[in-house]
């Protein structure tokens, strides 16, 4: 009799703290590295790295934040309001920080008197991007290279559900047959990179988890369009197993948002597609077992373990 899928989440979990491939905080979804599993996410950095090294792809790398301002336009707030973090400080006097340490010291709820400081943690790596694009682009269109951590507030037993991870990003700016056909590149190497780890995985249909009723119209027309596909692993199950690496074509949807103009005139298309660091990391550990030399030898060949 097969256990609970919770369970078995519960039990990798525990199974990757006592190894010390993950650190607990005390809080569910944030963990610190070991020394392995970190080594392990570089190469996977690495990896793609060297596979994307002749697109001529634009290097750019931003702080896991965003303007307050900025992800407002984004939109993400109508659709995952569920997932948001907002950063917070402290501006008061000081008799308000006696008040504060007061309320801490009581137990009491001390953030209340803290403030928004206008900024916002990263939801996903390619975010900063689009506002650094406004205005019209080159002939040839954009193509951006962005790494992250990125944060989304779904606390869980799930260690391939943390709230802060990271995301390895190629973003591809133009008009809608070169983001296209970007992605379909893109989706091809994904699956032949998992494939050369020995990972079991396969490519299907998806869609971005939004927000509410009105959520399932956006949800039925990302599927309809094709707009959305991830490269699934099973880490703790094959019955629901785990996005690992998305293939994202927006349509105009950021061109339009953030005045993205193609060099012909028109709003430009984007796609981007998005490496999860630490879920392929635990896809490996699953699927090969927790010693890296019992690893099958391409695995560590690939990667140059």
């Amino acid at each position: 009799m097969s256990l609970p899928l919770e369970e078995i989440q519960r039990e990798f979990l525990a199974q990757l703290i006592e190894r010390r491939l993950l650190i607990p905080s005390g809080v569910d979804g944030i963990y610190g590295h070991g020394h392995w599993f970190e080594t392990v996410c570089e190469r996977i950095d690495a990896f793609v790295t060297r596979v994307g090294k002749d697109d001529g792809a634009e290097y750019l790398r931003f702080p896991p934040v965003v303007t307050q301002r900025n992800y407002e336009l984004s939109e993400h707030l109508e659709s995952f309001p569920d997932l948001v973090g907002v950063v917070h400080g402290f501006r008061g006097t000081e008799k308000d920080h006696h008040a504060l340490v007061a309320r801490q010291k009581a137990g009491e709820d001390w953030t209340q008197g803290l403030r928004a400081t206008g900024v916002v943690l990263t939801p996903a790596a390619c975010y900063p991007i689009y506002p650094t694009l406004k205005g019209r682009l080159p002939h040839e269109g954009k193509r951006i290279d962005v790494q992250s951590y990125c944060f989304r507030y779904e606390p869980s037993k799930d260690p391939a559900r943390m709230q802060s991870f990271r995301q390895r990003e190629h973003v591809r700016i133009g008009r809608p047959e070169e983001v296209r056909e970007f992605r379909d590149l893109w989706q091809r190497r994904g699956e032949e990179m998992l494939k050369a780890l020995q990972l079991d995985c396969w490519v299907d249909l998806a869609n971005d988890p939004f927000f509410g009723r009105a959520g399932k119209m956006l949800v039925a027309n990302q599927r309809e369009q094709n707009l959305k596909f991830e490269l699934l692993v099973p880490i703790t199950s094959r019955e629901k197993p785990t996005a690992c690496v998305s293939f994202n074509y927006h349509q105009d949807h950021f061109g339009q948002l953030f005045g993205i103009e193609l060099a012909e005139g028109g709003w430009a298309h984007t796609a981007c597609v998005g490496f999860g660091l630490e879920r392929i990391t635990l896809g490996l550990f699953r699927q090969h077992g927790l010693d890296i030399k019992d690893w099958p030898a391409p695995t560590r060949e690939t990667l140059g373990l």
